[in-house]
């Protein structure tokens, strides 16, 4: 239960070492978007290689098919990412759009249903922006990949951060 045996232990330290070097390498060849967690299909990209490189650590796959797997799994990643770059119905298809929850001092109740947020959650999150009042918010959104964007509210005049999100009634 606790320890099996030395060439065990050293057998994992080995694998872990091997597929931690390569899955580096694949990472700083293939750039930073494969661990950015833009939208969802990059949390799932995160998610997977993070499961591959276990099962290769853990010696449920040979190395050999780990890495044939890492690569598969970066290359789908970029193929999306490239082909969502070039194609607005590919793009749309891949992404989702940011979801404007609260704006102006109101909460969108449609949008809040169809996200499945309560008001308390978006309180939350105004909160970990170190903001006690509303009048201060100009908008809460839950971006592409589900985490919350609080903007606050400014005199500015101008192009605005929130010209890509389409109010929901």
């Amino acid at each position: 239960m606790f320890f099996k045996d030395w060439p065990a232990v050293f057998h994992i330290i080995i694998c872990a070492v091997i597929s931690y070097i390569v899955l580096f390498i694949f990472i700083r060849i293939s750039g930073k978007r494969t661990l950015a967690k833009l939208n969802a299909f990059d949390f799932v990209v995160t998610v997977t290689l993070g499961s591959t490189l276990s099962s290769m650590i853990l010696k449920k796959v040979p190395l050999v098919e780990g890495f044939v797997a890492l690569i598969t799994i970066i290359a789908l990643q970029y193929l999306l990412a490239f082909l969502a770059k070039n194609s607005s119905k590919m793009e749309d298809m891949i992404n989702s759009t940011p979801t404007l929850l609260f704006y102006n001092g109101k909460f969108i109740l449609p949008a809040m249903k169809k996200e499945v947020i309560t008001e308390e959650e978006i309180y939350s999150e105004i909160r970990k922006y170190r903001l006690e009042s509303l009048e201060d918010v100009q908008a809460v959104v839950m971006e592409l990949n589900g985490t919350f964007t609080v903007v606050k509210k400014s005199n500015k005049v101008g192009p605005s951060s929130l010209d890509d999100i389409e109010l929901e009634h």
